[in-house]
């Protein structure tokens, strides 16, 4: 015959010894100021001495704690995504939480179905990187009733809480690099012209070509889309442009590996021929041909900052409106000094005059 199994000690067990209601025990062990101070007392001695032991799932469901704090990212297969989902786990494991993972594709009705469905599932706040979600769908949010942490969001909107990289500062970072060196011809792959990240880092470009003098041609800034193709294609019109740029600097670490691949099939050399910078200093920026210049952003330090605040607000705290964490720039072998022009022959006088 098996070992009989002891059976758990209850609520009403405790209320029936105590001679009180089942919601008075309950109430007096979870701290309750509704019941007396001396009976409260009681009854946890009581419930210490018969045994018993609180049910977490019960224990969830009576106070809408339950461990858990839901992360959604674009997709698995992005590079950056990595140390940002690594920063946040961290810092929820060292405080006890469990982290679910979901997707969006970079879409924002799917962003929001998967912060919604987050929400649906108890967790206790949420953490959604390289938002696309814009102003319209600021209210679903807030609807949801859980606390909703933004890192890198990438559309306008009122949203108090969130975490960035200064992509402007990055931006700075990355033109001043190459007008040292003495570039003046400087192009710019543009990310998905809709990102907020785009806007501000096209800013910095040119914030910095106006502070050394440079009136940038129009043709010096082409579009790309933030993925590889994205940068062959733009270093290809680059490439034909009146006026062809001496350096690029490039929306994103991917859009940077287009352009070197597009740089080798013009028979270019980076850097002698053509230098080239990224931004956010992916894992492969150090493993590309020649390894890239690019500016980083802090990526662990994000994760850890967005999961801080999300903690700082299911204890209640007021978090501040936005915080920006610095970049910085990061030197490889992909820049030098602007090549050396041909020499321009010798006008005759007659040739001199000419309008």
């Amino acid at each position: 015959m098996g070992r009989r199994v002891p059976r758990r000690i209850s609520i009403k067990d405790i209320a029936r010894r105590a001679g009180v209601s089942h919601s008075t025990v309950s109430r007096a062990l979870r701290g309750s100021p509704l019941v007396n101070p001396q009976t409260a007392e009681r009854i946890r001695r009581l419930a210490a001495r018969m045994g018993y032991v609180p049910n977490a799932a019960a224990r969830s469901l009576a106070t809408a704690r339950t461990g858990i704090v839901g992360l959604v990212i674009t997709t698995l297969a992005d590079p950056f995504l990595a140390e940002i989902v690594r920063g946040v786990e961290e810092v929820a494991l060292e405080s006890g939480y469990r982290l679910f993972l979901a997707t969006s594709n970079a879409d924002p009705d799917r962003e929001l179905a998967a912060v919604r469905a987050l929400a649906e599932s108890r967790v206790e706040g949420v953490i959604v990187a390289s938002s696309r979600v814009g102003e319209l769908y600021l209210p679903h949010l807030e609807a949801l009733g859980v606390p909703i942490v933004l890192i890198n969001n990438q559309r306008e909107g009122p949203f108090l809480h969130s975490v960035a990289a200064d992509s402007r500062q990055g931006a700075h970072l990355a033109m001043a690099h190459l007008l040292a060196l003495g570039h003046t011809r400087i192009g710019y792959i543009t990310g998905p012209p809709a990102a907020r990240s785009n806007r501000e880092r096209l800013a910095g470009y040119r914030e910095m070509l106006a502070a050394a003098g440079i009136d940038p041609d129009p043709e010096w800034i082409v579009e790309g889309n933030g993925r590889p193709e994205g940068g062959e294609w733009g270093l290809q019109r680059l490439l034909a442009s009146s006026r062809r740029p001496t350096a690029v600097f490039c929306y994103n670490d991917m859009t940077a590996i287009g352009a070197l691949k597009a740089a080798r099939a013009a028979g270019l050399r980076v850097p002698e021929d053509l230098s080239v910078v990224g931004f956010d200093d992916i894992l492969f920026a150090a493993y590309t041909e020649p390894p890239l210049t690019t500016v980083a952003q802090p990526k662990y330090e994000m994760g850890r900052t967005a999961m801080g605040l999300l903690l700082r607000l299911l204890e209640g705290e007021q978090a501040p409106v936005h915080l920006r964490l610095p970049c910085r720039l990061v030197e490889r072998a992909s820049c030098a000094p602007p090549p050396q022009e041909r020499p321009v022959r010798s006008l005759s006088f007659d040739e001199r005059r000419l309008p």
